[in-house]
């Protein structure tokens, strides 16, 4: 003799589990969206030659700089 025992079915969004699994990849879509804007916002301007006040030694190093921060033409 089989008997069901009808219990209340809970609705969707009281089931914690469900949270974790929803949870986590939409919070890893929001953290890309944000790293996005600091990506897109937040560059630094690059260094003219002039502005430079630095010694002869950081000279390549400011030169590497302003070519990988410079737009691609």
């Amino acid at each position: 003799m089989n008997q069901q025992i009808n219990q209340p079915v809970m609705p969707w969004w009281r089931v914690r589990m469900l949270w974790l699994v929803i949870g986590g990849p939409a919070l890893v879509v929001v953290a890309s969206f944000a790293t996005l804007v600091v990506a897109v916002r937040g560059g630094d301007a690059p260094l003219h030659e002039s502005a430079a006040t630095q010694t002869e030694t950081y000279t390549p190093a400011t030169q590497a700089r302003n070519h990988a921060a410079a737009p691609r033409r």
